[in-house]
């Protein structure tokens, strides 16, 4: 009798959760357009998310911490008016992408075929890809170093374009026979992770040797649905994430050096589709609960986070799930990009952010100043009058400045209450 050998992988375990509905952003008008897109950014600090307006091209930022102090007067403001505009597309732009390494440099693709690089910090073109993708494209993604793109385009098309020589390196026709949108990113490997669909309307993913384009290292068919699957993929566990749009689940992989390279572990499942979907940086996880990915899934009028965690026993930082990983600080400035270099990501250790747990409830008090201990050594009666004439002076000085600046914030912000008053009547007046 033979027996079926479990693969082993630290991985195989890890599940999703949703978080509780008082961790969620309620009320948020997510956009409705037909664009293939997460409509979705995250990082450590804030969310982004594309939302439903007139025109397009709105967006709201949210803070991640939930912790706020809210002044007398409204602090929040509609931002009109941007620090840069990047004009050069002829077309709506539906993808934009950092580059991994170089500092301000911004990768744009829209709906007249044209992939454009910038230079933020300036607003300067940096190089125009023009003549290489003939109908709209799809996908764009950089390599670990930034020094190529891969591509995936409506002619059915796969490309790895060196964007500094202008060239296409690989092509492949038909990574996926069907008709509709093809994405492809890049492992931590080299090699091409694909999502598409067969002639006969199946989502199927694929793995490829972008120096050998005529075979594919693994193809895999999957479901029948019409949603695109967006990949989304963590090189330091090599776990690529399928979120397909409409759909109410979250698919995870692992890719491996062994057949059959990429390796079904489980789904996360949940009662409401999905309209977009955010991914958050590895460094803005929290490592003392094993945490190692986190999604935020749109919904109607919604988002919330999703949680994944490897259940681990110890209470111990661990080393094999967190390796270094890349931080926020860029490797190259733009200049030192165009003329030829290449630099790996900056990496950072995840060990300091790790929080040991502590086996009791957490409670939060405030400190209160008038329980300030009393100096070490000999007590005796102080009064007033003990104290040094200049300190006395002092004292009195540094408190007349505080009140007269209490009364000029006080002041400040009466006029600014005053001033948002005359706004609204202005702006209800002319509607």
């Amino acid at each position: 009798m033979s027996r079926r050998v479990v693969r082993q992988s630290k991985f195989r375990h890890v599940f999703g959760q949703a978080a509780k509905a008082d961790q969620a952003y309620e009320d948020i008008r997510v956009s409705k357009v037909t664009w293939d897109s997460s409509f979705c950014a995250v990082n450590p600090k804030f969310l982004a998310i594309i939302v439903e307006a007139g025109g397009g091209g709105a967006f709201i930022v949210l803070p991640l911490a939930k912790v706020w102090q809210i002044p007398d007067y409204t602090p929040m403001r509609n931002i009109t008016e941007p620090i840069i505009t990047l004009e050069g597309h002829s077309k709506r732009v539906g993808i934009l992408s950092w580059h991994p390494t170089a500092r301000n440099v911004l990768l744009s693709a829209g709906g007249d075929n044209v992939i454009i690089i910038w230079n933020v910090g300036t607003g300067e073109v940096l190089l125009s890809l023009d003549d290489m993708h003939p109908d709209i494209i799809h996908s764009v993604c950089w390599n670990s170093n930034g020094s190529l793109l891969a591509t995936t385009c409506k002619d059915k098309t796969l490309r790895i374009i060196d964007p500094r020589k202008g060239q296409v390196v690989a092509e492949r026709f038909a990574a996926h026979e069907g008709m509709r949108p093809m994405r492809a990113i890049f492992t931590r490997q080299g090699h091409i992770f694909t999502t598409g669909f067969t002639r006969m309307s199946q989502r199927e993913l694929g793995l490829w040797d972008p120096n050998n384009f005529e075979e594919p290292v693994a193809l895999q068919e999957m479901d029948t649905s019409n949603g695109v699957l967006l990949p989304f993929y963590d090189p330091d566990s090599s776990i690529v994430y399928l979120c397909g749009k409409g759909d109410s689940s979250i698919r995870y992989f692992e890719i491996t050096d062994e057949p059959p390279f990429v390796h079904y572990l489980n789904t996360f499942s949940s009662k409401e589709p999905q309209r977009g979907m955010g991914f958050m940086p590895k460094r803005g996880l929290d490592v003392s609960k094993c945490e190692i990915a986190r999604f935020f899934k749109l919904h109607e009028r919604k988002c919330e986070p999703i949680i994944m965690t490897v259940p681990r026993k110890s209470d111990l930082f661990q080393d094999d799930l967190y390796p270094d990983t890349p931080g926020p600080e860029p490797a190259l400035e733009a200049d030192e990009w165009l003329s030829g270099q290449d630099a790996e990501p900056v990496l950072i250790s995840l060990r300091d952010g790790y929080v040991p747990p502590k086996h009791r409830e957490l409670r939060v008090t405030k400190r209160n100043i008038l329980d300030a201990r009393p100096p070490s050594g000999p007590r005796r009666s102080q009064s007033a009058s003990d104290a040094p004439l200049s300190q006395q002076h002092t004292l009195e000085t540094l408190l007349a400045e505080i009140k007269g600046l209490r009364e000029q914030v006080q002041a400040q912000e009466q006029r600014i209450t005053a001033l948002e008053n005359m706004l609204c009547e202005l702006v209800d007046g002319t509607d």
